[in-house]
């Protein structure tokens, strides 16, 4: 065969090959176009028709609204502080069970509302359905909060509940009196206005979520097992509504958590001989152990983004986008790997992208001229869906590397299942059309928390589990969680309280109506 012979063959050769990958990159743009148009007109359930339930509206007037933000102030400066699993303010908890039997007087009175206390400081309500064939559901906040001083920096004291230009300040009014105030509230108004719910329904306040709900929720769970009861979906707090976080995102957005990350305590510990500053050995424990550290801040858990819920988030804001991030996002069964990158860049979004690696603290040393014989560091880590406690446990093993570095798991548990947001998700739905009547103009997605939430503790008694509370974030207030200067405006806990007013009335249809039109669903 001659070389101009093998040429053309090998010039054919080349031309179907890039003839097919022409086809092939055709076929993928053509695709990911008709999905990126397609997620314009995800409207679900939206223009359904909705089964008629004769919703009673709640207009506060101006007496309605002193009181319940006097009795919403009173809540946040009652110091229900959780500082460990043995140390709780049990004698603030005891000042909240009187304040809240005074402030919602009816709730307590009602036959249609049966009251226990759980663990000496949770309470647990039944409010009786008049159709005891409906699958009940339950509501989920918690009394505890996390410490505050004043010296942290705080513009008013954290337990003061001063009000400050439409704001409340005050350790709680977010994480989570505001929800335990707006459930109690709303149904307070409900009953004074005769309101009988055909689907009955349980509310659970825990006291001790901040350090795990042991005693709380573990204990209101352990009751509504031995009476044998199954519920239709759990709503608890989570995730709220985001206006002006992500960057990028045309409007405001609320986030409904499908489910949870996991979370592990691990502990790394060195033990050496001691001996004197004078005579150091070539390393020390604090030495070795601050090396593993390093390690692990150096090379972080695998990226994961797209393998988890975190992926519908984003396809369901796509179209909240402008080209490119539109197309990117409607497609990120192409794309996970570009968006996964341009995520960890920022420490706030690279939690949706992997397992994240904490060190929070690090214990050696008793003395300027002894080296210390036992160093120890905790490392906490939030796991992502995609990956188990044990998976993460063996990245650590292989990361340290080092036999003289002894792991030990305190505590952790993994991710929690992840919770269905279609079409035929009645607790979702439900969440979904009762921000949309008070939001319009709101995005709304399925999420993932990224903290944990005492809803954990009831996954045996549903598979539909949803953390969100109508809080509106907007930049520099998801710091506030847990930090100095938690606040909520005056506007937004009144939302709360309409919230939970109008859920509990969306909660009274038998079933979903069927979509409006076959649309494309994620």
């Amino acid at each position: 065969m001659t070389d101009s012979g093998s040429k053309l063959k090998i010039w054919k050769f080349l031309k179907i090959i890039l003839s097919s990958l022409l086809i092939t990159v055709l076929l993928l743009f053509t695709v990911a176009s008709i999905r990126t148009l397609s997620l314009d007109v995800n409207v679900g359930l939206q223009l359904a028709h909705w089964e008629k339930t004769n919703n009673i509206s709640l207009v506060i007037d101006h007496h309605q609204r002193e009181e319940l933000l006097a009795n919403f102030k009173e809540a946040i400066r009652i110091p229900t502080v959780s500082f460990s699993e043995t140390e709780i303010n049990t004698t603030a908890l005891l000042e909240f069970d009187r304040f809240l039997r005074k402030a919602f007087p009816t709730v307590f009175s009602s036959s249609l509302v049966h009251h226990e206390l759980v663990g000496n400081y949770s309470h647990l309500f039944r409010v009786q359905g008049s159709q005891p064939d409906l699958v009940p559901y339950l509501l989920l906040a918690h009394i505890d909060v996390v410490p505050a001083t004043e010296s942290d920096g705080w513009e008013a004291p954290p337990f003061s509940a001063k009000e400050m230009d439409g704001f409340i300040y005050g350790r709680g009014t977010i994480d989570d009196k505001g929800s335990v105030m707006g459930i109690l509230q709303a149904l307070e108004y409900l009953l004074i206005k005769g309101y009988a719910p055909r689907r009955g329904f349980y509310i659970g306040l825990g006291h001790d979520e901040e350090v795990s709900g042991l005693n709380g929720a573990k204990n209101i769970v352990r009751i509504l097992k031995q009476n044998g009861v199954q519920l239709a979906f759990v709503l608890d707090e989570g995730l709220a509504v985001i206006d002006g976080i992500i960057s990028g995102l045309d409007g405001p957005a609320a986030l409904i958590g499908v489910s949870e990350k996991g979370s592990a305590t691990v502990k790394l510990t060195v033990s050496m001989l001691p001996g004197h500053a004078s005579m150091p050995p070539r390393e020390t424990s604090i030495g070795i152990l601050a090396a593993a550290v390093k390690r692990l801040e150096e090379n972080p858990m695998p990226r994961l983004f797209g393998l988890g819920p975190e992926r519908y988030t984003f396809e369901h804001l796509a179209h909240k986008f402008k080209l490119p991030m539109k197309f990117v996002m409607s497609n990120l069964w192409l794309f996970s790997p570009l968006l996964g990158r341009l995520l960890e860049r920022q420490e706030n979004t690279n939690a949706f992208v992997r397992t994240t690696t904490a060190v929070t603290m690090f214990n050696a040393g008793v003395k300027v001229n002894v080296i210390p014989s036992l160093a120890e560091a905790h490392v906490n880590l939030r796991i992502h869906s995609a990956q188990s406690l044990q998976e993460v446990l063996d990245l650590i093993h292989a990361t340290v590397a080092d036999q003289r570095v002894k792991i030990e798991l305190v505590e952790g548990f993994d991710p929690l299942p992840v919770s269905s947001a279609d079409e035929k998700s009645f607790g979702y739905q439900i969440i979904k059309k009762t921000v949309l009547d008070m939001f319009p103009t709101v995005t709304v997605a399925p999420g993932i928390c990224v903290g944990n939430t005492d809803s954990r503790h009831f996954k045996d008694l549903t598979s539909n589990i949803y953390r969100f509370a109508p809080a509106w974030f907007k930049p520099g207030d998801p710091q506030r969680f847990h930090g100095i200067n938690e606040r909520i405006s005056k506007k937004n806990y009144e939302e709360f309280v309409v919230f939970f007013f109008n859920l509990i009335q969306n909660c009274d249809i038998q079933k979903l109506p069927e979509p409006h039109s076959s649309v494309h669903e994620l």
